[in-house]
């Protein structure tokens, strides 16, 4: 018997591969003989770099660069030598995770940091880039990695904007006439839909997640339209409201595709070649529910699987509300964790015995 297992992380428990090497010791203590492959899961937010390192042949550059809340921190991209592509996380340097949450806000966190990322590999030859770009604490419509890669934003009196969003309220005017990377072959990994402004926008949907008050998100939104205004591109426009707002900037400033950031990793671990010659494929992330069809990354495995007639199973965390969605489209069975946790030990033990009982009806 041969299984995939592919497996996204289970948040604020498990990382990737940890959910799916406790899937594999679950699948050999019943079906000893197995033949398990595993491979990381991702969908362009935090963690993705770090689940497909090992597919890439490069070398991961360090360096410290400006923090969310303009402070240094030590961050890290992968850039393959042989392609001259640099792989680049920003929640690595403007994510969330980064900063407590008491000091969460977006009026001024900045994306100056991924900017510095940007411009170094750059420096260092890179002529394409994936950046992953979930995971952000930042709301500044990625104004501040435009001006790290050269942009100039000013106020009335001719005096550079502050960093973060509240930059944005004083904006009048734009210089990028030394703005660097518009030569770049730039693909965005991300599967948000929503737009930069609006009621679906970055300010109203992402921003309390990020400290934004229902006030505050309305102050943002309105500085976005100013910002979205000023460079003459269009703030309603699907999926410009990832990472507050930085696919924004890097699709209309930097001429970047956006595409599924699930796609991508799937694509770079060869997950349907590993699919199309297995006999069971199993797949999951920490809640699988109504939003789980939406482009998730379980979702494209499921996807890969039914193309080639796998019974594919799902294992989660959680299962949430519309779930049942999930089955339509698709999954052949869905089973929740046995003993759901947050404690990453005691999560671990939870999914392998839940895998075994899975695996009881496939051996």
């Amino acid at each position: 018997m041969k299984v995939v297992v592919a497996m996204d992380s289970f948040k604020g428990s498990m990382s990737s591969l940890q959910a799916g090497n406790a899937v594999k010791t679950g699948i050999w203590e019943v079906c000893p003989d197995a033949e398990v492959t595993v491979l990381p899961l991702a969908d362009g937010g935090e963690g993705t770099i770090d689940a497909i390192s090992p597919y890439i042949n490069g070398i991961t550059r360090k360096l410290t660069v400006t923090g969310p809340l303009n402070t240094p921190v030590i961050a890290d991209y992968v850039f393959d030598e042989s392609d001259k592509t640099a792989y680049i996380e920003m929640a690595k340097s403007s994510g969330l995770t980064l900063i407590s949450p008491d000091e969460r806000n977006p009026y001024i966190t900045t994306t100056y940091g991924t900017g510095e990322l940007i411009k170094d590999a750059v420096l260092n030859g890179a002529k394409k880039l994936v950046i992953c770009i979930g995971g952000s604490a930042t709301n500044d419509g990625g104004s501040g990695m435009l001006q790290a890669l050269g942009a100039k934003f000013t106020d009335k009196d001719g005096n550079p904007v502050s960093p973060g969003a509240i930059g944005l309220k004083y904006l009048a005017s734009a210089d990028l006439t030394e703005l660097i990377g518009r030569d770049l072959d730039i693909t965005v990994a991300s599967d948000v839909s929503n737009p930069l402004c609006g009621p679906d926008g970055a300010s109203h949907i992402y921003g309390p997640q990020k400290g934004a008050t229902y006030e505050m998100a309305e102050e943002m939104d309105k500085w976005l339209q100013n910002y979205a205004g000023i460079l003459g591109f269009d703030p309603y426009e699907s999926g410009t409201g990832a990472a507050g707002g930085m696919s924004f900037a890097l699709k209309n400033l930097l001429g970047a595709k956006i595409r599924s950031g699930a796609g991508i990793v799937t694509e770079i671990t060869d997950a349907e070649r590993h699919i199309s010659g297995c006999n069971i494929v199993i797949t999951g992330e920490g809640r699988m529910d109504c939003q789980t069809i939406n482009g998730k990354a379980p979702f494209r495995i499921m996807e890969i699987g039914k193309k080639y007639i796998k019974p594919v199973l799902g294992i989660t965390g959680i299962l949430g509300d519309g779930y049942e969605e999930c089955l339509k489209a698709g999954f052949t069975k869905i089973t929740p964790l046995i003993h759901p946790t947050m404690d990453t030990n005691e999560a671990i033990k939870s999914l392998i015995q839940t895998t075994k009982t899975v695996m009881e009806e496939y051996k």
